[in-house]
């Protein structure tokens, strides 16, 4: 067996591993992730690399789970030639039809954009590469197949795969793929996806693997601590009391799917605890409408303590103020708030979407706070916010950041360092090989050296991106 790491390798974005087996005497290939480099130019010339074998030889791909840093090249993919099945859960599916869709939209809409300026002599450089269509998206939906969590399936004589819950997001999956090749015992692979955190917000913990061979696991916060959810509710609190006090605006950037559902649950939760009053919130994203909508349809795979909260707002509808935007005018409209508003809008990376708008109109003033939730890819507009920049630049104009910025990091969807030891911790035995992915080179690093330390752990590898390693 060989695992060929084609993105996700020393850096969050691009999940994607190339797997070789070789069963009855015949060699095949499949993918775990198919994901979407994210962050500046860089991350472009990748998504636009060929595959190191035709799209057409691969079997099959597995999916962890829909974030688009994992899900958003299988359009193309299967635009390219690729006629195989793609695996998931019920609940990733069912979030890929709001998804991908989007993801299509949002490129064809930023390439029209930069026509449009490039017309009016407003335009340097390159013009943005859509990667595929919406056309090219529904053909991809058509090869999903559908796999529920604990259920063992046959994908071809010697390979089975089974999903677990990664506890990471809705429908989110470890996969669990046990492969018997020629004259030699079974082995486990294990891919994490990406795993969350025990005791989050919406999710359950994730599940315990018992037995592995080779684990690839995840690492974006692998070289730190999170806060307590008590501390992150409080930081919630104090940004948000200060702001109003201020008669400003309080913009949150998030994910569509997890995270601004997530942030709902807290607000919801908090004035249900009488912890804040009364707040008027608006979500700014039809994807985030549709994946609220598609959260409450999946009640049941809520923590109990989420669907207690839901349960209670559905009975107290107006003490939350809670307005779902649905088209560009009345999101335009947002704009002439001046104070009181809490505005949750997609990108979580603050890249594309109409959250750019939005702090291009409240960036410049000082009584308005922006608060970030979620990791920051190298190169994003995020990251320059994080990284205290002075002006940024948005639709071609320079803005000054005058705005205060909070990183609440409590939030984030993704185990910590100790949460992803836990779960390690889970295996019965050591794994004969761990790999380290998806994480930035230090975190990677950091986690890597605990394994070792804490968990006594020998092979573990940092694999570096396109090369591949025999398990």
């Amino acid at each position: 067996m060989k695992i060929q790491f084609l993105g996700a390798a020393g850096e969050v974005t691009g999940s994607r591993h190339l797997v070789e087996v070789k069963l009855a005497h015949i060699v095949h290939h499949f993918m775990v992730d198919y994901g979407m480099f994210q962050g500046g130019r860089e991350a472009s010339n990748k998504n636009l690399e060929p595959m190191p074998i035709a799209p057409q030889d691969l079997d099959f791909v597995v999916l962890t789970h829909a974030h688009i840093d994992h899900s958003g090249l299988l359009p193309r993919l299967c635009a390219q030639g690729f006629k195989g099945p793609i695996y998931c859960t019920k609940a990733t599916y069912e979030l890929l039809k709001i998804l991908l869709p989007d993801s299509a939209h949002l490129q064809l809409a930023d390439l029209e954009r930069a026509e449009r300026k490039m017309k009016l002599g407003k335009w340097r450089g390159e013009l943005p590469v859509t990667l595929y269509s919406r056309e090219e998206v529904d053909l991809a939906l058509s090869q999903f197949e559908v796999l529920e969590y604990g259920q063992s399936r046959e994908l071809m004589p010697g390979l089975h795969l089974q999903f677990q819950n990664a506890g990471h997001i809705l429908g989110s999956a470890i996969a669990v793929i046990d492969v018997q090749e020629d004259g030699a015992p079974t082995k486990r692979c294990v891919f994490s996806g990406d795993i969350g955190m025990k005791g989050k917000v919406l999710m359950p913990d994730p599940d315990l693997i018992a037995k592995a061979d080779v684990v690839v696991i995840e690492s974006t916060y692998g070289d730190r601590l999170h806060r307590g959810l008590s501390e992150t509710e409080q930081e919630f609190i104090e940004v948000i009391q200060s702001t109003m006090a201020n008669q400003g605006n309080v913009i949150i950037p998030a994910f569509a799917v997890g995270r601004t559902q997530e942030i709902l649950f807290i607000l919801i939760d908090l004035v249900r605890r009488k912890l804040l009053p009364h707040l008027s919130v608006w979500v700014d994203s039809p994807m985030a409408t549709a994946a609220t909508q598609l959260t409450e349809h999946y009640f049941s795979q809520l923590d109990s303590h989420s669907q207690s909260t839901l349960s209670w707002y559905k009975k107290n509808l107006s003490a939350v103020d809670l307005r779902f935007i649905a088209d560009v005018e009345e999101s335009k409209a947002l704009n002439k708030i001046k104070g009181g508003a809490i505005i949750i809008s997609a990108s979580g990376m603050c890249d594309a979407g109409r959250i750019v708008h939005h702090l291009a109109n409240n960036l410049p003033r000082a009584q308005n706070a922006i608060v970030i939730t979620g990791f920051q890819a190298y190169g994003s507009l995020g990251r320059r916010l994080v990284d205290k920049a002075t002006k940024v630049k948005l639709f071609g104009e320079e803005v000054a950041v005058r705005a205060s910025i909070h990183t609440i990091g409590g939030l984030s969807a993704h185990a910590d360092q100790a949460g992803l030891l836990d779960w390690l911790r889970g295996f019965q035995s050591p794994p004969k090989t761990v790999f380290v992915v998806h994480g930035e080179l230090e975190s990677a690093s950091v986690l890597a050296q605990c394994i070792r330390e804490e968990l006594s752990w020998k092979n573990v590898i940092i694999p570096e991106r396109l090369h591949s390693y025999n398990c």
